[in-house]
């Protein structure tokens, strides 16, 4: 028998939820400015938090931000090839946020946008950073945590 030891702040944001769903880029996003162009990920299930037993993908970004607009971009794309295995989710700065994703916010966000988190199955991080990150990176990270 394995046992984990998880960090106490994770066992907050481990929650019996269903993690986002159907998720679409905003088509309006304008991809060469700082502009304020609303939500850049739509879908179902958006305030939910993470479930354990699967490996998560977590996104916090801000609307008004060129790089997180392009990371959002990337999230969609992982979320079409993943969907189903991973967990995405999404945590928009600039809304209230439920209370599963402010355990989130609190646990990883460092006031920095947009910040990217892998999660293995058992809820330890194995990517935790702020800035663009390359799709073939997050693949690879997600590929290895389903083995």
């Amino acid at each position: 028998m394995r046992l984990f030891v998880i960090p106490a702040f994770m066992l907050i944001a481990i929650l019996p939820a269903v993690a986002g769903e159907n998720l679409q880029l905003n088509s309006k996003l304008d991809y060469t400015s700082d502009s304020q162009d609303g939500p850049l990920i739509t879908g179902d299930h958006m305030a939910d938090g993470i479930a354990a037993g699967k490996p998560a993908y977590v996104i916090l970004y801000g609307e008004g931000c060129y790089n997180s607009k392009r990371q959002a971009r990337r999230t969609v794309s992982l979320y079409q090839k993943y969907k189903g295995r991973v967990q995405f989710v999404i945590v928009d700065l600039d809304h209230p946020l439920p209370s599963a994703q402010q355990d989130l916010r609190k646990a990883y966000y460092r006031g920095y946008i947009p910040h990217v988190v892998v999660l293995d199955a058992s809820g330890a991080p194995v990517y935790n950073s702020s800035g663009e990150v390359e799709e073939g990176v997050i693949s690879g990270l997600l590929d290895k945590a389903l083995r």
